[in-house]
């Protein structure tokens, strides 16, 4: 199999474990930064170039793709998988994926467990997306935010309506969400690769902080899940179309809540706590995929 790896960054842990166990498995592959990729738009010619080359050898791309660069990346990628390359996950799901607001509103359509999210544009309507989350404390989270950045905990009222006042002073998007206390500051990340949970990781975040990502400060240990967040987990990626997913979970008194469903999970954190080879899981799972698709092509010509 030819491989492709779709990354700004060659020296990442995540994109290194991919090429290794890439190799490992005896496929060629290589590792191609979208931003400097370029196409001619041609009719009935998806292709797309790299400095000097034309990429129309990949039988599969993997998507490492940063949220500062969706919009160009998934360009990149959908021109692949108009060439007919198998994409680990598609460009559709990672842009309905990135898209916060429109992943609650597909979740919630789904009936999966979430937390109580107000939204609106109006400033006459604080009052009324403070009280629909139940009141402070409550969390107002920047839609453009990643890794735990643009989260804020306000622990009153007028705490949350000072924090409002300055996103829409900024003519940012936010969302305002119930703060599930009995999380405890810790959240689940559910690995899923194709239909299932490989691997899954406590998040625990430091003293005094609500957020549990690792970029934060949190430490991380393995962790068994129960049926119910399983299953939660693998329908929140099938929802959002992604093959590969990071979901992450918080155990509310209500059951699984879902906070995130990330379409490029970091694989160094849940490698490392698990213990469990996430990167080779991906690639097997990329592996059987071509072999299906080429399999039905050979039934289709037959």
């Amino acid at each position: 199999m030819k491989l492709g790896i779709l990354s700004r960054g060659p020296k990442l842990y995540s994109t290194m474990r991919l090429v290794e166990e890439a190799k490992n498995a005896g496929h060629e592959v290589e590792i191609v930064d979208p931003m400097k990729c370029w196409v001619n738009i041609a009719s009935k010619k998806p292709r797309v170039h790299y400095k000097d080359e034309v990429l129309d050898y990949y039988d599969a791309v993997i998507p490492r793709i940063g949220q500062s660069v969706t919009f160009y990346a998934t360009a990149i990628l959908r021109q692949f998988e108009m060439s007919g390359v198998f994409a680990a996950n598609t460009s559709v799901a990672i842009n309905r994926s990135r898209d916060k607001l429109r992943s609650l509103q597909i979740l919630s359509k789904k009936g999966l467990g979430l937390p109580v999210t107000g939204f609106a544009h109006s400033t006459k309507m604080t009052h009324n997306l403070i009280s629909a989350v139940g009141g402070a404390p409550c969390v107002i989270k920047m839609l453009e935010g990643t890794q735990g950045k643009g989260v804020v905990l306000a622990d009153n009222d007028k705490a949350a309506e000072s924090v409002i006042d300055l996103l829409r002073g900024l003519n940012a998007h936010f969302l305002v969400q119930e703060f599930i206390s009995e999380a405890k500051g810790a959240d689940i990340r559910c690995f899923v690769v194709g239909d299932k949970v490989i691997s899954s990781m406590k998040r625990q975040g430091k003293p005094g902080e609500f957020r549990s990502n690792l970029h934060q400060g949190g430490t991380g240990e393995k962790v068994k899940i129960t049926k119910e967040e399983r299953r939660t987990a693998v329908e929140a990626a099938k929802a959002m179309g992604l093959n590969i997913a990071g979901v992450d979970i918080l155990r509310s008194n209500h059951g699984p809540s879902i906070m995130e469903v990330n379409s490029s999970p970091g694989l160094e954190g849940i490698e490392k706590f698990t213990e469990v080879n996430v990167a080779k899981k991906v690639i097997e799972f990329v592996e059987k995929a071509v072999k299906e698709k080429r399999t039905n092509r050979t039934r289709g010509e037959g």
